[in-house]
């Protein structure tokens, strides 16, 4: 993301870049209509990790917590990226699935929003 400065010689380091995360990159996760998560989570993840290894390691862990979280069918989630919709392939890595760093990935769960459906926990 180019940046542009209020002063021509202004100049320095990017704190957040990848290099500063030993081989990890910085991954946004939000779960949409379910705020008693109210911003994306961000994790550290490694760029060859399967997408699948995502749903099934490390998803439960962020998102767990939450009773309509076992009562997901993965089948039918709807994933998206500042990119649009996409169709994630669980067997490939995030990189191949086009999730790079500080890449926010949403995921909605139809029939499920919130606990009474009202989108609050």
């Amino acid at each position: 993301m180019p940046i542009k400065a209020i002063t021509p010689d202004y100049h320095g380091d990017f704190k957040d870049g990848v290099e500063k995360f030993h081989g990890n990159q910085i991954v946004n996760i939000h779960w949409e209509k379910h705020l008693m998560f109210a911003w994306p989570m961000c994790v550290p993840l490694p760029p060859a990790m399967p997408f699948g290894a995502l749903i099934e390691g490390v998803l439960p862990g962020i998102f767990g917590k939450h009773p309509d979280f076992a009562k997901i069918d993965w089948s039918r989630v709807e994933w998206s990226t500042s990119k649009g919709a996409f169709t994630p392939d669980p067997a490939k890595s995030l990189t191949d699935n086009g999730i790079g760093h500080k890449t926010t990935i949403r995921f909605r769960t139809p029939g499920l929003n919130g606990v009474n459906g009202n989108a609050v926990c």
